[in-house]
């Protein structure tokens, strides 16, 4: 796949702002597609938006645009309050999950559309958009129509369009969704390169998890119209503000569990808790899988299936319960179908939810 690089031409004139959505109210009829929601990106900053389908994050994405009205709240740009202003007036790039080039256009005349809208002059259009193309590296098709390029490759267009005009925020919602699995991943660090490079402040929608902690710098989980909690990665992964961001964010196991003043006692091992607060009494314990190890002695559980996953394997068992558990291991345990085995808990804090 060929390597994109950075356009000098656009790198100097890109600058990151500050965005600020406070108390953002929308509803449809009855319901709220979003709930009083607030949340501040720093200049430079990519943050993407997680949940999952029907929690808010592209109305969000859509009311920063102007694309959608709001019922209540304030959209600020670099302290400007643009709540009221058109589309056209926030100076924003976005890039949509559908390519939405135009057909007759070729890719370079894709690339100048919003150049024209500007009466940018021809021979600036056509250098801006070249450059344009040259950071997505497809500086030898630009006489390309749609039809003769890669989903991947229109994907790439897409971005040169959003980026060509300079914006001062750029609006990504779900643009790589419907592209197959290895472009996806690859067309991703490319986004993130580019936008590392030219430090312009991003958004972006995803409800693909792996997706979302791959390329951000910050993640706001969200749902029912509100975000859950926001944060780094790994803080999102580790510390889990609440059982639906555990449940949500990468794989849990849910045991029963019984906490004890500010511990919890899960399979017959006692736990620390994230939130020690938590009240006394019968919960949920999640459990990741890799916080739960095979060993020589310990809980007994039935095999019922093993997959291998690359660097890893994953294995679910049946404890006496019923229960069923996934434990995540090295692969040269390959344990069968049907057999006994033996597990202990690694002693990580963990976060629980109702029994």
């Amino acid at each position: 796949m060929t390597s994109i690089q950075p356009s000098t031409s656009l790198l100097s004139s890109v600058q990151g702002v500050a965005v600020e959505l406070a108390r953002i109210t929308k509803t449809y009829g009855s319901q709220h597609a979003l709930n009083d929601l607030s949340l501040s990106v720093k200049p430079g900053e990519f943050v993407a938006l997680l949940g999952p389908s029907g929690c808010g994050k592209t109305t969000a994405l859509r009311a920063l645009a102007g694309l959608e009205s709001i019922d209540s709240g304030t959209i600020l740009i670099n302290g400007e309050d643009v709540t009221e202003q058109p589309t056209n007036k926030r100076d924003m790039g976005m890039v949509f999950q559908s390519y939405s080039l135009f057909p007759h256009l070729t890719a370079g005349e894709n690339v100048e559309f919003g150049l024209r809208m500007r009466k940018v002059n021809a021979s600036d259009r056509r250098a801006r958009a070249a450059a344009a193309l040259s950071m997505v590296g497809l500086d030898s098709h630009q006489g390309r129509y749609a039809h003769e390029l890669s989903g991947g490759q229109q994907q790439r267009v897409a971005l040169a369009r959003a980026l060509v005009t300079e914006p001062r925020v750029l609006l990504l919602d779900e643009p790589l969704s419907a592209l197959d699995a290895k472009v996806r991943v690859q067309l991703r660090e490319e986004i993130r390169r580019i936008q590392t490079e030219l430090g312009i402040t991003t958004l972006f929608v995803t409800h693909d998890q792996e997706e979302a902690l791959a390329v951000a710098d910050r993640v706001a989980v969200m749902q029912a119209g509100t975000i859950e909690q926001i944060g780094t990665p790994e803080e999102l992964y580790r510390t889990p503000a609440t059982p639906f961001v555990a449940e949500f964010i990468g794989l849990s196991n849910r045991v029963p569990g019984i906490v004890s003043d500010g511990s919890v006692e899960v399979l017959g091992q006692w736990l620390p808790l994230l939130h020690p607060e938590t009240a006394n009494g019968p919960v949920r314990v999640m459990l990741r899988p890799e916080d739960i190890e095979l060993a020589p002695a310990g809980i007994a559980a039935t095999v019922v299936s093993s997959s291998f996953l690359g660097s890893l394997r994953r294995t679910r068992v049946r404890l006496a319960d019923d229960t069923l558990v996934n434990v995540q291991h090295g692969v040269r345990e390959n344990p069968e179908a049907g057999t006994v085995v033996y597990l202990t808990l690694n002693g990580t804090a963990v976060a629980v939810g109702p029994a």
